[in-house]
């Protein structure tokens, strides 16, 4: 899934990037309010982590504008303002959930958790690829083939759920790397092709196909 991450310190930034690709999110990261709140606008983020003390627009008013422009991504406010009323203010401009700095990993985990079966439903958590024979569920963040559920890691799930939400799709190094890694990665463009060889061990070669010039895809 992919999520937003809006944060100007880089000391809380850069583990909570980590942990959440870690844990199978693809993450984007903007530092300031107005950043944050551009890249929000599109719509294309399910969750969005919202710091309140922003530079150039605090997370607040970012929660806002979202709200009156129409855009319904769950909204997970992290900051250090924890007063009752920072909370109530920040759930009251349409805020989902409100964590308090310092925060433990796990609870922030186990809250997005929450929000993502709240975004996606009870009814709607499965996609499927490779003709059925693949199966993602996006709240439990698991893997099945032909059936049974495969055991995989936090990034080659985010692997395989950034495929199948566009399956057919062509998918570069490149594309894959800012999807799953992030933009910040500055590693060999070469992992992806790892974290495929990995996958298809787990699964079956058929599960993803790749094309030289081309890149990698799944079947619907």
């Amino acid at each position: 899934m992919r999520l937003l991450l809006v944060e100007d310190d880089a000391r809380i930034a850069q583990p909570t990037l980590e942990a959440l690709r870690e844990a199978g999110y693809a993450v984007t990261w903007a530092q300031t309010g107005p950043e944050g709140l551009e890249a929000a606008a599109l719509g294309e983020f399910p969750l969005v982590v919202l710091d309140v003390m922003l530079p150039g627009m605090d997370g607040f008013q970012v929660a806002r504008e979202l709200r009156e422009q129409g855009v319904d991504s769950a909204v997970l406010f992290l900051t250090a303002r924890g007063e009752l009323s920072d909370r109530v203010q920040g759930l009251d401009l349409g805020g989902d959930a409100y964590l308090v700095k310092p925060f433990a990993m796990p609870e922030l985990l186990a809250t997005l958790r929450a929000l993502s079966r709240r975004e996606r439903g009870a009814g709607a958590p499965r996609m499927t690829f490779a003709a059925g024979r693949g199966a993602l569920d996006t709240v439990a963040r698991t893997v099945a083939w032909d059936g049974a559920e495969v055991a995989v890691t936090g990034r080659e799930y985010a692997l395989l759920e950034a495929l199948a939400l566009s399956p057919e799709r062509w998918f570069t190094r490149e594309d894959l790397i800012d999807r799953v890694w992030g933009p910040e990665f500055g590693g060999e463009a070469r992992i992806v092709d790892v974290y495929v060889r990995y996958v298809r061990r787990k699964l079956a070669p058929e599960a993803i196909s790749s094309e030289r010039g081309r890149g990698y895809r799944v079947e619907r």
